[in-house]
């Protein structure tokens, strides 16, 4: 058989079809991923598909229970107005595109429009049921900051002006000598930033060479051995590699570190926030699947 049926929910059938088009986008990744291991890609790539396959009934059990249910209603009139607007978003005035991009894809305006209702139904849903009634605490946030100090951990850092001059094809030492001109320039009184400014290759250049606080594993190994030797205020010589000269001034040093709370608030907000919505998610799907008719075959 060419397709057949891998799971049933109330009344909705999904098919193998269905399940390794919702994979497709993922698969290509899987295989850049995983190239030269063809035991672990077809691991992943079985997991994946039970992902898809789990996600799409969940899809369905949603949107049976939208149907089933008194409680919850979206106007026909709302889901035309946001059809429209994506549409609009998407392709603007160009209503031909539009109608290629159909038929290229072997849908009807009907089937494009009650794609995107269904997709409509389970955002609000999912929203109501795992969303919009989550609220974090302000002891919450400070728990899980002293629980989880290694997430907050910053390795030594450096406060760092760097000159990059990158060697042309057939360099046969220039790069070196102006990288020793220039630092003559600066040992002689010239300001690094402006030596930066009018010099430098890299991408802070219009910052005058300043990279601000860096960790040790940002920087390639010869750069950061020489960054952290250096004291607050000193400069490096020439550092040479195959493809460039560089020149580093540390402006400021700071130790290992854990981030003060006020630092990593947001971020341990938004966390504590995206768990309590995936377990209320997760309750309520299951609560689903347990007064739904649901099949699986192998």
């Amino acid at each position: 058989m060419a397709d057949g049926i891998k799971a049933i929910v109330h009344d909705s059938i999904i098919t193998y079809l269905q399940v390794e088009d919702y994979t497709s986008p993922f698969v290509d990744e899987l295989r850049r991923q995983y190239a030269g291991q063809p035991a672990t890609f077809q691991k992943k790539l079985g997991e994946t598909l039970d992902d898809s396959l789990e996600v799409l009934m969940q899809n369905q059990l949603i949107l049976h229970d939208f149907e089933a249910s008194a409680l919850y209603k979206l106007p026909e009139s709302l889901i035309d107005e946001q059809l429209q607007a994506n549409i609009r978003s998407t392709y603007g005035e160009d209503r031909v595109r539009f109608i290629k991009t159909l038929q290229a894809e072997g849908k009807t305006y009907e089937q494009f429009r009650r794609e995107f209702r269904d997709h409509l139904i389970i955002q609000e849903m999912r929203y109501l049921h795992g969303s919009s009634a989550v609220i974090v605490s302000p002891h919450q946030i400070e728990v899980f900051y002293v629980d989880h100090p290694d997430q907050f951990k910053v390795e030594p850092q450096v406060k760092l002006r760097m000159i990059v001059l990158n060697k042309p094809p057939g360099d046969t030492n220039e790069t070196r000598r102006l990288a020793e001109e220039i630092l003559t320039k600066i040992n002689e009184g010239a300001p690094f930033a402006e030596m930066a400014s009018i010099y430098s290759a890299g991408s802070q250049r219009s910052q005058g060479g300043d990279w601000g606080w860096v960790e040790q594993s940002v920087l390639r190994k010869e750069l950061a051995e020489v960054a952290f030797a250096l004291k607050p205020g000193e400069k490096s010589g020439v550092i040479e590699t195959a493809e460039a000269c560089y020149l580093m001034r540390v402006e400021d040093k700071r130790p290992e570190h854990v981030k003060p709370l006020g630092e990593v608030r947001e971020d341990i907000e938004k966390t504590l926030l995206a768990r309590e919505r995936d377990r209320l998610q997760k309750q309520w799907v299951e609560r689903l699947k347990k007064k739904t008719f649901v099949r699986l075959f192998p």
